[in-house]
């Protein structure tokens, strides 16, 4: 006779049937190979530190089972290092003066027109008696600082550390750069000490910057800093979708939200609405 192949019907039957029977029927946990502790992951990785493990271990590495020991050890020193990073950012961005952040892709190449752009509204700011703020990099931010070390401005770097992409470029005053770990401290520093935000084209990092200023201004958490974009052609889309979508359809935002951001496509408007803003209030830069 041909011994039949059970199928995973076959399976479920025989478990209905064998239900009250007094037999155990034992299933696999699927928790069985999960490691259970930060040293079972050093084990796996051979003794590599596990921020460098690769995205898979990153991913265990939330659903492993730590012990009070490793929690009060990790967590502790990791608000240490926070706490080090605001006191460094704050001591040293209290004495820079008024600022203007300035957001952007670190992948902008030197011949773009965009970067050509940020490096003469950079030169405008300073020559206008602002300092310049820049995440530190290169594209969109060594062109902020260029243009702010080419005419004797302050010119301040926030760099971030990261794997790839990110390095501080030569532009910045030597006393100004500042190394970050964490995004969330860095954007602190953008926002506490810029007195307007300029952005220009670039990618998700940008995005995060700007639309933080914008929800602390619509929040009334800062003051309302003139926030100016760079470039109609790349942002206008994102705009008619907030107008549309956001506000007209789903009434996420109130239509004096739209107000909060003004698009321009010259250096020469963009400075001119930082002034204006000042002039307003008779305040102008005191360097």
């Amino acid at each position: 006779m041909t011994k039949l192949k059970k199928t995973s019907r076959t399976k479920v039957a025989d478990e209905v049937l064998n239900a009250g029977s007094g037999q155990t029927i034992m299933q696999p946990n699927v928790n069985d190979n999960k490691v259970k502790t930060i040293s079972d992951i050093r084990e796996q990785t051979h003794g590599e530190r596990t921020v460098q493990v690769d995205d898979e271990q990153r991913i265990r590495k939330a659903f492993v089972d730590k012990d009070w020991n490793e929690i009060k050890i990790a967590d502790s020193w990791q608000i240490f290092k926070v706490m080090a990073e605001f006191v460094e950012g704050f001591e040293k961005m209290s004495k820079i003066g008024p600022c203007v952040s300035i957001f952007g892709s670190a992948r902008t190449k030197a011949d773009n027109p965009y970067y050509k752009m940020a490096e003469e509204i950079a030169a405008k700011l300073v020559r206008h008696g602002y300092g310049v703020i820049t995440g530190g990099g290169p594209g969109i931010m060594e062109a902020g600082n260029k243009g702010a070390h080419s005419e004797g401005g302050r010119s301040v770097g926030l760099n971030i550390e990261l794997p790839f992409e990110q390095f501080n470029n030569i532009y910045i005053d030597p006393d100004k750069i500042i190394n970050f770990d964490y995004f969330f401290v860095r954007k602190v520093m953008f926002v506490k000490y810029a007195q307007g935000f300029i952005g220009m084209p670039g990618g998700f990092g940008t995005l995060d910057e700007l639309f933080e200023a914008i929800t602390l201004i619509q929040t009334k958490k800062i003051g309302r800093f003139p926030i100016v974009l760079v470039g109609t052609k790349y942002w206008q889309g994102m705009f008619d979708w907030i107008q549309q979508v956001m506000l007209e359809d789903e009434q996420n935002i109130s239509p004096e939200d739209m107000n909060l951001v003004q698009l321009v496509d010259d250096a020469e408007s963009a400075v001119k609405i930082i002034d204006d803003f000042y002039s307003k209030y008779l305040l102008s830069p005191n360097f």
